[in-house]
């Protein structure tokens, strides 16, 4: 019996140690590979506005500065480095035709480069004409004051009734908006708000006009007096329009509208 458990207990010990060696002899088991890191982005510099640039600012070299952008985010018709790489010194003095927010990028369609002989021919578009007409300097006929340059307007017409003058009856006047939705380019010879001060009023308002406009106020001017209506910025986008000379008018006697009349 003795010798029986002597022998059990040597095959016991001996697969331990087989145990044990087999165990220390296996490899841990492998770490999955990490994935590779992507590729870095190609960037490019835009030109972009420093601060915010108003209609009719000239734009100085401390009002642009170079933004890096993903170079495949990029859309076309900014200004690159890599295309322009002076593009922040050949900007300088062009004029901005529409306001750019700071941050914004710059876009060489929205300003005005090279000589120019005055700032409206600079910023009219292709085919406008800009016509100044004569207005009340205390405000009375633009809004009380409160148009300002970019602003929208109708043009009315007042002038004298001539058949009630023929007819003897005096102090008869007629009224017709000749022009609707029109943008104001200045106010007196001031072109935009600065450091949030109110335009001064001034004595003519300039208009941007196509040339059948033009045509039609500045006979409108020479028979009668020309008041501007402020529009709502929400009608902004409606089409202008111009009505007629003398084709359905409003009739007013001793400052009383007496009727409404078509020609």
């Amino acid at each position: 019996m003795k010798t029986a458990r002597i022998a059990v207990l040597g095959v016991a010990v001996a697969a331990g140690l087989g145990a044990a060696i087999l165990a220390g002899g296996s490899k841990p088991p492998e770490k999955a590979a990490a994935p590779p890191l992507p590729p870095p982005a190609v960037t490019d510099d835009v030109l972009v506005a420093a601060k915010d640039l108003n209609f009719g600012a000239i734009v100085g070299e401390a009002d642009l500065r170079w933004e890096n952008w993903p170079k495949d985010h990029i859309p076309e018709g900014l200004v690159r480095k890599s295309a322009s790489p002076s593009g922040d010194k050949e900007l300088k003095g062009a004029i901005v035709r529409s306001n750019f927010a700071a941050g914004e990028p710059l876009r060489r369609e929205r300003l005005v480069m090279g000589p120019h002989s005055g700032f409206l021919a600079a910023v009219l578009p292709s085919g406008s004409r800009a016509v100044a007409i004569n207005i009340d300097a205390q405000g009375s006929s633009t809004a009380g004051g409160f148009i300002l340059p970019n602003d929208r307007v109708d043009v009315i017409h007042i002038f004298h009734d001539e058949d009630a003058a023929r007819k003897g009856i005096n102090n008869s006047f007629v009224s017709q908006i000749i022009l609707t939705n029109v943008r104001v380019l200045a106010i007196g010879q001031n072109f935009q708000e600065k450091n949030g001060e109110r335009v001064i009023t001034g004595a003519n308002a300039t208009l941007e006009l196509t040339p059948a406009q033009a045509e039609t106020i500045v006979l409108a001017q020479r028979v009668g007096q020309l008041s501007l209506i402020l529009r709502s910025m929400t009608d902004a986008n409606a089409a202008s329009e111009q009505h007629p000379l003398h084709n359905g008018f409003k009739v007013v006697r001793n400052g009383v509208a007496i009727q409404d009349r078509a020609h």
